[in-house]
């Protein structure tokens, strides 16, 4: 099973997302985009893990979350993977709290603490939009004209889930396998 930490996009953000997703949908755009019902904030990717785990995985979760509370987030800047010259990823930013860095760091040394190996990269909380197809490339300007696409809104992130990504034809579907509040 393939396992990762996120915390789902609710209204208005979901909203405004969908809005530049439709905006992707344009033709030319080699693109792959995410599907809407599956918009998150990765905090943790455990990866593809042995089904005798997801309890301990479980556990690790639960234990970063407490004291963390609902989050105000908001949508900030369009961004790309590993650059705006070369695409690979299209993303929208989050600007966030310290303690959503507090979260994900405490989700990191949990995990460390049962066997998985730190990300190795400064965390950057975005939501994935789209990827871009193996060799090609977008319209000169493409990202910059996404910049007045959208509102960058506010919402509060409320919960925590562990999420199973299932692969299928039509694309990964998530069915989480815990959820949990962020109530202080």
């Amino acid at each position: 099973m393939r396992l990762f930490a996120a915390v789902p996009m609710p209204e208005p953000a979901r909203g405004e997302i969908a809005r530049l997703l439709a905006r992707l949908r344009e033709p030319g755009w080699p693109l792959r985009l995410v599907h809407e019902h599956g918009l998150h904030l990765t905090m943790k990717f455990f990866g593809e893990v042995p089904p005798g785990r997801l309890e301990v995985i479980e556990e690790a979760v639960r234990a970063a979350v407490p004291g963390t509370g609902a989050l105000p987030l908001r949508l900030a800047e369009i961004g790309a993977f590993p650059n705006f010259r070369r695409p690979r990823i299209i993303w929208v930013g989050l600007d966030a709290p310290p303690a959503l860095e507090l979260l994900q760091d405490r989700l990191e040394r949990r995990a460390e603490a049962i066997g998985f190996a730190p990300e190795g990269m400064p965390f950057r909380p975005h939501v994935t939009l789209a990827r871009v197809r193996e060799g090609q490339r977008l319209p000169a300007g493409a990202l910059e004209s996404l910049a007045g696409e959208y509102e960058p809104v506010a919402f509060l992130a409320a919960e925590l889930i562990l999420y199973e990504s299932v692969l299928g034809r039509g694309g990964p579907r998530y069915q989480p396998r815990l959820t949990l509040e962020l109530a202080s």
